[in-house]
């Protein structure tokens, strides 16, 4: 199954559909659906399913989100450990982050800047589970460019 779908809404438009995994600043995983993400707003709706109503979506504050890793499925390997390598990076500004709990990344990015709300980073592993990743900037440690 794809990790963007598009879901018809009205005659006419088109929505985009993505798999989430929201990793939140007290630990706790949420998986489930967004419709047309944006960083500009301060909270997000979380759907359990592509067809669920919104009255069954989880309303996630963005100053609570570590990160929003969009995925290609939600089973993924825990027990998987990632090669994080710059030499596999072939666009986009190499960078290692570290959250504040100690977790590290290497990725790319093409559009950071510290005084926004956060960033979208596409990790080193391109054959992950990982597609792209939502960073929010008030949660980083730090931000090394390689």
């Amino acid at each position: 199954m794809s990790q963007s779908l598009l879901t018809p809404q009205t005659a006419g438009t088109a929505v985009q559909t993505n798999k989430v995994v929201v990793a939140l600043m007290d630990n706790r995983r949420i998986k489930g659906f967004v419709y047309n993400f944006s960083a500009l707003r301060e909270a997000f709706s979380v759907f359990p399913t592509e067809s669920a109503q919104k009255t069954e979506a989880n309303e996630i504050r963005l100053k609570d989100v570590k990160a929003v890793f969009f995925v290609k499925d939600f089973s993924g390997n825990s027990a998987r450990n990632d090669v994080q390598s710059p030499e596999q990076l072939r666009r986009g500004r190499k960078m290692e982050i570290i959250f504040r709990d100690g977790e590290k990344m290497i990725g790319t990015t093409e559009a950071y800047h510290p005084q926004k709300p956060g960033f979208f980073m596409f990790p080193a592993n391109t054959d992950g589970n990982n597609t792209r990743i939502f960073v929010v900037n008030a949660n980083l440690r730090s931000v090394n460019f390689l």
